[in-house]
């Protein structure tokens, strides 16, 4: 049942990762190297392989010369067959120890270049746990400790972010400080706002957040967190770096890709399919069931005899207190459900444009869910209760069980959550 909707749904998806695609995005943003020098390629990101692979293709006659070298870093099950940029993997969204390696390596590589080479930063989503790279007195496990206390938190991908960049040697400006040629990032944005110094918490811009509040974040976590966080984010050696700083001449940024872009496409591809759109913003935030009832408010209140897509972007959180597993995407997808309540001629999905929403850290983990007007039903009918898998943060439970999970496996590219919700009456 319901065939067309789930085609449409699909069909508007695929637009949204297709317009992020970095073979389509990031040639022309490629820069020419200077006479006789190098591009030394470093980068991390769930998009990182297909980045270094459109370097690649697009620097062929460089690479024949000997003149393109790099290494970077991507999640696991992410990796492309590259030539001459090494692609190698590492953890998310909790770092591991290929994260550290990674971040060690991107350092060693950008203060080895000369000041001829041209240093080429790819940067996308994902990147803040792909480099970890802790400070003097942190251990690899403190960062892990203090990142999934974060998560469990719900803190905003910003607050997440400040707390990272200053327990890091990569981040907050600090890789744009061991350059020794001029440095160009490409970056593909996955956050809320398109802030440069969050995307990837920053490595080679200036940071706007200062170690005071990175304190203020912590303290509202778990009492468990370890110590050696807590003296780490008092200590004034670890404060970023600071607009102004020399660090950042002869460093330019540029995004290529970002969330705005790919729900113009899926505007562009809900029209063909006849709907009339509303775009709810590229930087939606905010606890997933509470933004899923207030997007089901709008649905409801559409009246009759409207064909219309509603359509949004951003990143939304969930604060973990049950013991299921799940996702943003899915636990929107789920509270969607039960808000809409069955109303006939309204369907959604909800998933993450690189492919995983939640999960293990795997490659086919869901990349989110669809919502049909029978999926309370369907649920019933094997006598599984919607409320209590939300209460108990078990979307993909809840979802895998009735088969409304959306699995893409990864897409090479990253900007952010996609929802869509289509009024058919």
């Amino acid at each position: 049942m319901h065939e067309r909707e789930r085609e449409h749904l699909a069909r508007l998806l695929s637009a949204a990762v297709r317009a992020a695609q970095p073979a389509s995005g990031l040639p022309r943003h490629l820069p020419e190297p200077t006479a006789g020098g190098r591009i030394v390629v470093v980068g991390a990101g769930k998009a990182a392989a297909a980045m270094a692979l459109a370097a690649e293709q697009h620097y062929a006659d460089l690479a024949a010369e000997g003149r393109l070298t790099g290494e970077v870093a991507t999640r696991h099950g992410h990796r492309l067959a590259t030539r001459h940029i090494t692609v190698t993997e590492a953890g998310h969204p909790v770092p591991d120890a290929g994260s550290e390696l990674a971040a060690l390596r991107a350092l060693e590589l950008v203060a080895s270049a000369r000041a001829d080479d041209t240093i080429l930063v790819l940067l996308s989503g994902g990147a803040s746990a792909i480099w970890a790279a802790p400070v003097e007195g942190v251990t690899l496990a403190d960062k892990q400790a203090v990142t999934r206390a974060l998560l469990k938190s719900g803190a905003r991908i910003h607050d997440i972010n400040a707390v990272r960049k200053h327990l890091s040697r990569i981040k907050g400006g600090r890789l744009a400080a061991a350059r020794g040629g001029r440095l160009i990032t490409l970056a593909i944005s996955d956050v809320p706002g398109d802030d440069p110094d969050v995307i990837g918490s920053g490595p080679t811009v200036p940071d706007r957040a200062t170690l005071e509040q990175a304190r203020a974040i912590v303290a509202g976590l778990d009492p468990t967190i370890p110590e050696s966080i807590l003296t780490a984010l008092t200590d004034p050696r670890n404060e970023t770096l600071k607009p102004g700083d020399p660090a950042f001449e002869r460093a330019d940024y540029r995004i290529v890709a970002a969330p705005a872009l790919s729900l113009a496409a899926a505007k562009l591809e809900a029209e063909r399919l006849g709907y009339e759109v509303e775009v709810l913003g590229a930087a939606v935030e905010g606890e997933a069931r509470d933004v899923a009832r207030a997007h089901a408010r709008l649905a409801l209140a559409s009246p009759s005899g409207t064909r219309l897509a509603l359509l949004s972007g951003g990143e939304l959180t969930v604060t973990v207190s049950g013991s299921g597993a799940g996702g943003p995407n899915q636990e929107y997808a789920l509270a969607l459900a039960i808000a809409l309540d069955g109303a006939p001629g309204i369907t959604a999905i909800a998933a993450d444009t690189d492919g995983t929403d939640g999960g293990q850290g795997a490659a086919d983990d869901p990349a989110g869910a669809v919502v049909l007007p029978d999926t309370l039903a369907r649920a019933t009918g094997i006598g599984l209760s919607g409320l209590a898998c939300l209460e108990n943060n078990d979307s993909t439970g809840f979802l895998q069980a009735i088969g409304d999970l959306v699995s893409t496996g990864p897409t090479q590219t990253n900007v952010n959550d996609f929802r869509a919700i289509l009024i058919d009456r």
